[in-house]
């Protein structure tokens, strides 16, 4: 059997050999995880960031695309926007990250789902810290189910379930609206994405690396998920949509 390693290393010739053919036109959304706590079911570690390669991708894209950084939605109507996002709500989004995003004027937006947040767990942040979080400039909060569980394994009511309940958790706690989501684990289709809309939000991204057009459906927007494994020159190709081929074979 092929190793992740291995996997990995022949992506990179790829990549760099082949992927601007196949780099798709449009704004890109960025997907981050943690930068210090462990992600559960991260078996290959590629979700646990280190903060010093974190703030060296955040240098350069303040350096690359000073003047194209924006939030999600501004993504909609230009083709040349990069949006920084996160998911799950850890901690360290709160500690280590929110300081470097801030010191490059980066905005973002941080996918919670409220279930995570009422386990008590240290890695996640709890609602004190959400809340302070919301505040800040340029952080905007969204919604990432209810309990973190794939949404395509929900039957109907669930489904609706998971959807309305984070939305109005986040908006009770934070008392601003919550119109934007991510899937978890990536999961979603057509069903699933009806439901979103039905549930009320206006945005949502899912797991499938590639570009987003002026037109797109904004409720099944493309993201490109950055691995701790990431050095900066594959960190670059990714932004430039050299790493959009994958989404053929995950």
């Amino acid at each position: 059997m092929i190793s992740f390693q291995q996997k990995f290393n022949i992506s990179k010739i790829i990549s760099s050999i082949c992927g601007k053919y196949f780099a798709q036109n449009g704004s890109r959304v960025l997907m981050y995880h943690s930068l210090k706590a462990h992600v559960v079911g991260d078996l290959h570690g590629i979700y646990q960031m280190d903060k010093h390669l974190f703030k060296q991708q955040m240098q350069w894209l303040h350096e690359e695309f000073a003047n194209n950084i924006s939030a999600i939605d501004e993504c909609l109507t230009n083709n040349n926007k990069i949006a920084v996002t996160f998911d799950d709500g850890y901690r360290d989004t709160f500690e280590v990250a929110t300081p470097i995003l801030k010191a490059y004027n980066i905005p973002f937006t941080v996918f919670v789902a409220p279930g995570l947040i009422e386990l008590g767990d240290q890695r996640y942040l709890d609602k004190s810290m959400l809340i302070e979080l919301s505040k800040i400039k340029g952080c905007a909060i969204g919604a990432h189910s209810y309990s973190h569980i794939p949404l395509t394994e929900c039957n109907d009511v669930k489904l609706l379930q998971e959807l309305i309940d984070s939305k109005n958790w986040l908006e009770d706690l934070l008392s601003i609206p919550i119109h934007t989501m991510s899937y978890p684990y990536g999961a979603v289709d057509q069903r699933v994405r009806d439901a979103v809309e039905m549930a009320g939000y206006k945005i949502a991204v899912s797991s499938a690396p590639g570009g987003n057009i002026a037109g797109c459906d904004t409720l099944r927007l493309n993201r490109t998920d950055i691995w701790a494994v990431d050095k900066m020159k594959i960190f670059s190709q990714k932004v430039n949509g050299r790493w959009d081929w994958i989404r053929w074979i995950i």
